[in-house]
């Protein structure tokens, strides 16, 4: 594939497995808040833990760079992941998504042509509702199925990829597709298991993963006639 532009926003668990894969073979840019995580990031060292992760920026060719202006990051990347934090009020059973909301709006305002693929934790029924709230069509989601310290390890070797997206727009599917392309491209494991799907379906499948086994979850997306979905690229 061709090497693009990718910035990440949000450099936990989530953010840097995404950005330490997509460095093996694109130009990423990660973006956070902290001063002192983008510092040990661009000394290739991990502000978290996670063994992979501290291997692969240690010894790994990655074209890697973070920084504390996502203005600037956003502006040039063809494609932004969203994973920043979703803080959840079980008492409430609310998402606070402030903060995937603020990066929707920065990367319309410099730059409305980039694809913005949400890999934070959201509940069903929110991608639409936001591409709603902000009249942009370019916002599509991608679950993640990670393990806190193995987060590296579970992208390298995926159960299934899964990327939600609106299959009536050729564009859009052909985004995600393309998205899809560039998560196994960065896999080491082969022959992976990626679906094509509606938002609802992908949010529902990251819903479910939380409370079925891995294999049962892919099953019942399948059963689910959510397989008619799948395009290629």
């Amino acid at each position: 594939m061709s090497n693009l532009k990718i910035a990440v926003a949000g450099t936990g668990h989530v953010g840097l497995s995404i950005a330490t894969l997509l460095a093996q073979h694109n130009t990423v840019t990660a973006v956070d808040i902290i001063p002192e995580k983008v510092e040990l990031i661009n000394q290739r060292k991990s502000p978290i833990q996670d063994e992979y992760i501290e291997k692969y920026l240690a010894e790994k060719a990655l074209d890697l760079t973070a920084t504390l202006d996502g203005k600037a990051a956003y502006s040039s990347a063809d494609f932004v992941v969203i994973a920043a934090p979703t803080n959840y009020d079980s008492k409430k059973n609310f998402f606070d998504t402030s903060a995937v909301e603020a990066v929707i709006e920065l990367v319309i305002e410099n730059n409305p042509d980039a694809i913005m693929v949400i890999k934070s934790t959201i509940p069903v029924g929110y991608t639409a509702s936001v591409r709603e709230k902000f009249h942009c069509d370019n916002i599509i989601f991608s679950p993640e199925f990670l393990r806190e310290s193995k987060a590296l390890y579970d992208n390298l070797y995926p159960s299934r990829i899964i990327v939600g997206t609106d299959v009536e727009n050729a564009r859009l599917v052909k985004a995600a597709n393309t998205f899809a392309g560039l998560l196994q491209e960065g896999a080491i494991k082969e022959n992976i298991d990626t679906l094509i799907m509606g938002f609802t379906e992908a949010e529902a499948v990251k819903l479910f993963a939380n409370v079925y086994p891995t294999k049962k979850v892919l099953n019942l997306s399948v059963s689910a006639s959510i397989k008619h979905s799948f395009l290629a690229a």
